[in-house]
């Protein structure tokens, strides 16, 4: 059994859409409160080192492992997507949660995480991450003129 293609077109733009739109929200929202090309950009590195990111380091060697033994449907690989933007999640709240320092009244980690993901931002990271991996298998799927085999 052969391993899902890979796309180089598909891990160029995937990760990219995500960060975009989130950018373009911020400068919508804060429209009048500073420079908006300056916001946009902040937004648009930081939210890229994040996607591509998680999606080299996280998304594409889960990817690798799970074509090995099944074969990857868009469901499947979108799924995988979904639970990895929630992984993110975790592993970003829990760089918040110990780079706070000693001042934090919080000290315990899970009480931190439940205030955490009490907040709605929290729906999109498996949301980008449905999104990016949905996007990954369209363009692969797309240039491959077909779904992407596993033989």
């Amino acid at each position: 059994m052969k391993a899902m293609r890979f796309s180089w077109t598909s891990l160029i733009l995937a990760p990219l859409l995500v960060p975009v739109i989130f950018s373009v929200t911020v400068i919508i929202r804060a429209e009048g409160e500073g420079d908006p090309l300056l916001a946009f950009l902040t937004m648009l590195v930081v939210g890229c080192v994040a996607s591509y990111g998680t999606t080299i380091l996280l998304f594409l060697p889960c990817l690798f492992l799970l074509s090995l033994g099944q074969q990857m449907t868009g469901f499947k690989v979108c799924l995988l997507g979904l639970v990895l933007g929630a992984v993110e999640f975790v592993s970003l709240t829990l760089i918040a949660w110990g780079s706070s320092g000693p001042d934090l009244p919080i000290k315990n980690f899970f009480v931190f995480f439940l205030l955490w993901a009490a907040d709605p931002i929290t729906a999109l990271f498996p949301l980008a991450g449905l999104i990016t991996a949905g996007l990954y298998w369209w363009l692969g799927k797309r240039r491959t003129g077909g779904s992407v085999p596993v033989q």
